[in-house]
């Protein structure tokens, strides 16, 4: 199997908002269709926290992608019109320069050594990777959930980087209930004695801490009618369950949570996942406008946007999405707002393809 990634290198030295520089800094992407002589048929996705660059299966990694059933010839974002570009988030470990990464002044990773990360340094290194393919710009440009707020912050620093924009559950700014999953997450990480004040390597990992911040990601990402659709109260049957402890799993919900951390753990870095994590914390367009998130998304400059929120989404609530529209609408974007009652909470972008996939390619059929 093949690998699909291809590299840009950033300024060296690339700058970052709080303070701090890397020097020999890449980000990965991976892209699908055909840029077209003029550069002007380009979508950029913007990703959530853990995803890679790998959105969509290729010639050269047929695996299939995040967003599989969305990308390709004729589907919402059709390869037969547009040229669609993946960032991996700078900071994430899938390919991008990140805590695990060597730091070139002493050989060894980062790891808490790797300067504050923001959402701004994310979008300004996506904007290195776009401008470095010749693209002045975007078709679209797209934000999923972190991605989302990253996307934001591409286009309050590069006014006019952008012709059109989809919003896909994201906000403007961290809500309390959001900063405190996360914190206790980052909490979770910290506490497990393998972490090692970030310095883990080879067997002790902190597994634990890692598994159970994935668990409370995948709580909040559903919502509770799905739960209670799926799981009930359906007990674990006697041979499932763990008879020499004394509380062990009982519930399938219990046995189901486990396996996601399972596959998890190892698969992310854990200092890239505080890190990012953070970023998303930090983030608040408020900072655009004088304290006042409206006039923030004031400053914004596309000429259509589509902004889509579910209702059941209790990690970024429908009315932060419907504040991003009001905002954009104000700015003077013509917005589709759509609102969506999937029952999968926050993950609904990545489960709910039907309903995405129509709002989606019908916006782009007008781009």
């Amino acid at each position: 199997m093949g690998d699909a990634r291809r590299y840009h290198p950033l300024s060296s030295p690339f700058r970052m908002k709080r303070g701090g520089e890397l020097h020999g800094a890449r980000v990965a992407y991976e892209t699908w269709g055909t840029l077209t002589p003029a550069r002007d048929n380009a979508i950029l996705i913007l990703t959530g926290l853990s995803p890679s660059a790998h959105a969509a299966s290729n010639a050269e990694d047929p695996t299939p992608g995040w967003w599989e059933d969305m990308i390709g010839p004729g589907r919402a974002f059709d390869t037969d019109r547009f040229f669609v570009i993946c960032v991996n988030s700078l900071g994430s470990d899938k390919g991008s320069t990140c805590p695990a990464s060597p730091d070139p002044a002493t050989g060894a990773p980062y790891r808490l050594t790797f300067p504050e990360l923001s959402l701004e340094d994310v979008a300004n290194a996506a904007w290195e990777a776009v401008t470095g393919m010749g693209i002045a710009q975007l078709a679209c440009l797209v934000g999923c959930s972190m991605g989302g707020m990253g996307a934001l912050a591409y286009m309050l620093l590069h006014p006019g980087a952008a012709r059109t924009h989809i919003s896909v559950d994201t906000a403007p700014q961290a809500q309390p209930f959001a900063i405190a999953i996360r914190s206790l997450q980052r909490e979770a990480i910290r506490l497990d004695p393998h972490w090692k004040g970030g310095q883990y390597e080879g067997d002790e990992w902190p597994e634990h801490g890692m598994g159970i911040a994935r668990k409370l990601g995948v709580i909040t990402y559903r919502s509770a009618m799905e739960w209670k659709g799926r799981f009930a109260r359906i007990r674990l049957d006697a041979d499932e369950r763990d008879a020499s402890s004394p509380f062990g799993f009982e519930f399938q919900v219990e046995s189901y949570l486990e396996a996601h951390a399972r596959r998890f753990n190892r698969q992310f870095d854990p200092n890239s996942y505080l890190y990012l994590s953070r970023a998303s914390d930090w983030f608040d367009v408020a900072e655009y406008g004088d304290g006042d998130v409206m006039r923030g998304l004031a400053r914004i400059r596309v000429e259509k946007a589509l902004v889509i929120g579910v209702s059941t989404d209790i990690l970024f609530p429908l009315e932060q999405q419907e504040t991003i529209a009001m905002g954009l609408e104000a700015a003077g974007a013509a917005v589709e707002f759509v609102a969506l009652d999937s029952p999968q909470g926050h993950d609904a972008f990545l489960v709910d393809i039907e309903n995405y996939s129509r709002a989606i390619g019908g916006f782009l059929k007008s781009v």
